[in-house]
C-alpha cells in the first residue's frame, strides 16, 4: 500500500482512497487587526486594517479579503468569527458606554447584527474591552460577508489600534464544510 492512501472495506471489498482527497481538521485560520486609533463611531470599521504579521504569526489557508470594512471569505463552510475591541474612555466625570457588533449578510446587501456586546466606565479615563463571537454558515462567498461596528453613546471614546500588537482585532476560523 502507498503511504499516501487510506484502505477501507466497502462491503468486503478493499478500496484505496488517496489521502489528499480527505479534508480533516481546520482548513483556514487567520487574524486581522486595527492598526491605528480612532474616536467615536465606525459602521463599519473601514480603514487601517491589516492581517496580523508580527514575528511568529501563523495562518492556515487562503486569505480573507477586505474592502472598505467588508470582509469576504475565501471558501464556503462554517466559520467561527471573533471580534475583540479595546477602548479608552473619555476623561469626563460621567459614565461612558460603547458597543461592538458583528454584522453579516447573506445577500451582499442587507446586514444584520449577529450579536452586540457592551463596555462601560464610571467616568474618567479608563480602559475597557468587549469580546463577541458568532458562527456563520457561508454557503456562497460572493453573497455572504461580514463587517464589524463600533457604536459609542458618549463622545470621546477611543477605539485602540496598533500595527505591532492586536488591541482591536478579528479572528476567522473555518470549522468545517457547510
Amino acid at each position: 500500500a502507498d503511504t499516501d492512501e487510506l484502505l477501507i472495506s466497502d462491503a468486503g471489498t478493499i478500496k484505496r482512497i488517496d489521502f489528499s482527497h480527505l479534508k480533516t481538521g481546520i482548513t483556514n485560520a487567520q487574524q486581522w487587526r486595527l492598526t491605528t486609533d480612532f474616536t467615536n463611531d465606525a459602521n463599519p470599521i473601514s480603514s487601517n486594517l491589516e492581517q496580523v504579521d508580527h514575528d511568529g504569526a501563523g495562518k492556515i489557508g487562503s486569505d480573507m479579503t477586505q474592502s472598505s470594512g467588508t470582509f469576504t471569505f475565501p471558501d464556503t463552510g462554517i466559520w467561527y468569527i471573533a471580534f475583540k475591541g479595546a477602548f479608552l474612555s473619555g476623561s469626563g466625570d460621567g459614565a461612558n458606554y460603547n458597543f461592538t457588533e458583528i454584522l453579516t449578510t447573506i445577500d451582499n446587501s442587507s446586514y444584520s447584527s449577529r450579536n452586540n456586546t457592551a463596555a462601560a466606565s464610571n467616568g474618567g479615563a479608563q480602559y475597557m474591552s468587549c469580546f463577541s463571537t458568532t458562527i456563520f454558515d457561508v454557503t456562497d462567498t460572493s453573497t455572504h460577508k461580514v463587517r464589524f461596528k463600533v457604536n459609542v453613546l458618549d463622545s470621546g471614546i477611543t477605539t485602540l489600534g496598533n500595527s505591532d500588537i492586536t488591541l482591536t482585532g478579528m479572528d476567522f476560523i473555518r470549522l468545517g464544510d457547510t
